[in-house]
């Protein structure tokens, strides 16, 4: 990537998912041939540092990166046990590694984009620039877009409940085949909840290999040796008592209906989990990513004020109402998502948590859950 001064027409900070995908969509654009893009990031984005799942009809763009897909999910709770076909769709995964070196591949075939990799200070916006300050470094641009979530954005608030889909889980490979390669384990609910909503989480890319990861909605975080002990319970269950661990990955994502947007301004955009991109209802992360960039995209050739760019629709509301039963009954989760499940086909589940369902799939999968919470949430009570 060449070199420039330190001021630009765009600033990306982050180089995560949303930081990356904005890059790369505008390097694909015609309209961004002409602007200068700094990418800044605290890492040089060469490790395999997480995963991504996501579920597709349409996934060519991203083959080259796909790792593995299932054309099966199993869905498992007490008393419900489901491995259901997909016939539209494959589940899909992404290294982390693969996605960072397939955008910096494109990125340096396009000579306006720099990445820098310095650690953040602070911003300023000024009225017709934004100003970042790094360790090393004072840089300028027209227009500023953060992935940054300052941690008291959330925490100063009462008004939108905010739970945590947090989670640690181990690449294994075992002695012996114990896992089906062709189906993953979406959601298995049958372990102890605790009081809280839990599941494990398979995806298998052998008969004796397999990311497993224990999972929670919840709002607080565990130790770490509790994730890792009900990882080793769950391993023993299977039959499983001698594995090699060859990776780990933990992480922790806010699930809330928090309007993010509201931080926005003239100059500066929140992009990613910071401005309300994840889908609060689950913590889905991809799909939602690739619709706001191309929604971003469009809106940057129209469009000079950032404050102005919207994202507000029905889903919304609906995680709002959702994630407030989730809060208030926090052990209701495994019952909710059987009964998403027992009761829905899985393409109007996937389009309802795509943001592209119909107000028929809406209305059937509303219907299929818990009446008397969630017409308390509807009305705000307790």
């Amino acid at each position: 990537m060449q070199d420039a001064t330190n001021h630009f027409d765009y600033i990306i900070l982050g180089a995560g998912l949303s930081g990356l995908m904005l890059a790369y969509r505008m390097s694909q654009d015609a309209f961004f041939k002409d602007k200068s893009v700094l990418i800044l990031d605290k890492s040089d984005k060469k490790v395999n540092d997480r995963t991504w799942c996501f579920w597709s009809q349409h996934t060519a763009e991203w083959d080259a990166v796909i790792s593995k897909k299932w054309k099966t999910i199993r869905f498992k709770s007490a008393g419900f046990d489901a491995k259901i076909p997909l016939k539209k769709y494959t589940y899909n995964k992404i290294e982390g590694l693969d996605f960072y070196n397939q955008i910096f591949e494109q990125l340096r075939a396009s000579k306006n984009f720099q990445f820098r990799t310095e650690t953040y200070l602070s911003h300023r916006e000024h009225s017709v620039s934004v100003e970042v300050q790094t360790k090393n470094n004072i840089y300028s641009a027209e227009k500023l877009f953060t992935s940054i979530l300052p941690p008291e954005r959330l925490e100063k608030q009462t008004q939108f409940p905010v739970l945590q889909q947090h989670f640690i889980g181990w690449e294994v490979e075992t002695p012996s085949a114990v896992f089906e390669p062709d189906i993953a384990t979406f959601m298995d609910f049958d372990i102890p909840q605790r009081g809280n909503t839990r599941f494990m989480y398979v995806l298998p890319t052998a008969k004796n290999k397999a990311l497993v990861e224990y999972t929670l909605f919840s709002e607080k975080l565990l130790p770490k040796a509790e994730y890792e002990v009900a990882i080793q319970e769950y391993l023993e269950e299977l039959g499983v008592p001698e594995y090699t661990i060859h990776a780990k990955e933990q992480g922790s994502i806010p699930m809330t209906a928090f309007p993010f947007e509201q931080f926005n301004s003239k100059n500066i955009l929140h992009i990613g989990t910071a401005g309300g991109w994840t889908r609060g209802s689950t913590g889905y992360t991809f799909t939602y990513t690739i619709k706001r960039t191309e929604q971003l995209i469009a809106f940057l050739k129209a469009e000079n004020d950032l404050s102005k760019f919207s994202i507000k629709d029905r889903y919304r509301w609906y995680d709002a109402i959702f994630l407030d039963v989730l809060y208030r009954k926090n052990q209701m989760g495994a019952q909710l998502f059987t009964r998403m499940f027992k009761k829905n086909n899985v393409d109007a589940i996937f389009r309802f948590l795509d943001g592209e369902s119909s107000l028929k799939d809406d209305l059937s999968i509303i219907l299929s859950m818990p009446k008397k919470e969630f017409i308390k949430s509807f009305f705000g009570l307790k």
